[in-house]
């Protein structure tokens, strides 16, 4: 084959520009957008041995709470081949679509388009489960070790490689609070984390007494399916959550701008104190439950009034989980303190389901011996600039990118599939030095501040967006 510079030929043992770590949405969405990049050698590593978006949680009829629009390339390249149409149009499924009329894919559908990007692009290699990274002086590279798994996930082959830069993308593991630890050593008891929820929706769905923990999107969606699956006047559910209100998700089109690149540069850009101080408030922003889901389980409720009598289920909010534990083998004796009433009781059940939500994975052992390099704040936090890299000492010259890892310093943005493809044509921006990806200058009609007044002035003014935080000149 003739070579171009258009097709440069690296050598064998060259260190690659990008190795990604992790292929979920995010890293998945990154090395689609990678894919048309030619002069870019990359290469992404998983220890599963297949793409899988939250199997345990594609509850029949559930979507995702992001129009189909946020993708993993669309929002930042709309003529990709990757886009979630193309793939209908793979599927001759485009004409379907267009009548189903839906903004708001299955989950089912999500999961599947993401699966066929993953099986056609050839960076990806899943089974390899990485071991440790260093940062190598003599070759000015990440030093990058792996363990290659057989379909059985055991031990196949050692390896090693190069990059330049790195991107971890290991996204967030089931969060399970103190108090209800000792649930998970109830081996003779149904108690599941709802990542697991239809591994065990059947022996659920045996217990007489089911408790749901937690009011977030997935504890309301398994209620509802397990409401639905229980037959009229013997439901036997309790549906128990920490908030003051079984809430909705803040759903207006102005509340939705906290998901725009806009705001994640005002809230990077506030002090850090500030930034703590923000994020416990915004729960209802991403942790709240879709109206949709809302009316779903009102409307299942209602029904089962029809023929009089009320159904069996107790709903309630404001209640906290002291401690937990067994009694005897068969149930689950749970502790409870209602936050507003300043009263406790305990509730006696046969299964459990905690949904709990998610926790973004500590980096610490992953990158344990980088541990010296990165600089950290006052909490002892990784510091993350506002291209997504971690800040390491000068002497690393390579870039340490995360995706998922940074809602302390870029906000209620960082989980949002909304946000997957910006930030990911972010990254290629900044390693790259050039721009494959130009990204739109303003993003929201809110303005996220007031102009800093010049020296000697006086006047805040509103800057026109996009403009950052200080005066134009």
């Amino acid at each position: 084959m003739t070579t171009t510079p258009e097709t440069p030929i690296a050598r064998p043992d060259e260190p690659l520009d990008l190795v990604g770590i992790g292929i979920g949405p995010f890293n998945l969405s990154l090395a689609a957008l990678a894919h048309p990049l030619t002069h870019l050698r990359a290469a992404f590593y998983d220890q599963r041995p297949a793409f899988h978006w939250h199997p345990g949680l594609l509850i029949d009829g559930a979507t995702l709470q992001v129009p189909f629009l946020a993708d993993l390339v669309t929002l930042a390249d709309p003529a990709s081949p990757w886009t979630f149409l193309n793939y209908l149009k793979t599927r001759e499924r485009l004409f379907p679509f267009y009548f189903a009329e839906r903004f708001h894919i299955h989950r089912t559908e999500y999961d599947s388009y993401c699966r066929w990007v993953s099986e056609n692009l050839p960076a990806l290699h899943f089974g390899h489960h990485i071991d440790a990274i260093r940062w190598n002086p003599e070759r000015t590279a990440f030093e990058v070790d792996f363990t290659q798994l057989d379909a059985d996930g055991e031990a196949q082959a050692l390896g090693r490689t190069h990059a330049r830069h790195l991107v971890l993308g290991i996204g967030t593991a089931p969060h399970i609070p103190v108090p209800l630890r000792p649930l998970a050593d109830a081996p003779t008891v149904p108690v599941i984390h709802s990542a697991d929820y239809l591994d065990h929706r059947d022996s659920l769905l045996a217990a007489d007494h089911l408790t749901v923990i937690g009011a977030g999107q997935s504890g309301a969606e398994i209620f509802l399916d397990q409401l639905r699956a229980r037959p009229t006047g013997r439901e036997g559910i309790h549906w128990l959550a920490r908030t003051p209100a079984f809430a909705p998700m803040e759903y207006s089109k102005l509340g939705l701008e906290h998901f725009t690149p806009d705001y994640t540069r005002y809230f990077h850009a506030l002090p850090e104190r500030v930034r703590d101080d923000l994020l416990p408030g915004q729960w209802q922003l991403h942790k709240g439950i879709d109206h949709a889901t809302l009316a779903a389980i009102h409307d299942e409720l209602y029904r089962r009034t029809l023929n009089g009598g009320w159904p069996d289920t107790t709903l309630t909010p404001g209640v906290s989980v002291r401690t937990a534990g067994r009694v005897g083998t068969t149930k689950v004796e749970l502790h409870l303190d209602h936050t507003q009433q300043g009263t406790r009781s305990r509730l006696v059940t046969d299964a459990v389901v905690l949904a709990t939500g998610y926790r973004e994975r500590r980096l610490d052992t992953l990158l344990a011996a980088l541990d010296p390099y990165v600089r950290r704040d006052a909490r002892e936090r990784p510091r993350i600039d506002d291209q997504h890299r971690v800040v390491l000492d000068p002497t690393i010259t390579g870039s340490l990118y995360v995706q998922n890892a940074e809602t302390h310093t870029h906000g209620v943005g960082t989980p949002d599939l909304g946000l997957a493809a910006w930030r990911s044509a972010t990254i290629l921006n900044s390693l790259t030095g050039t721009t494959p990806y130009p990204l739109p200058e303003r993003t929201a009609f809110t303005t996220f501040g007031l102009q800093q007044p010049t020296t000697g002035g006086s006047t805040h003014t509103i800057p026109r967006q996009g403009a950052g935080l200080i005066p134009r000149h």
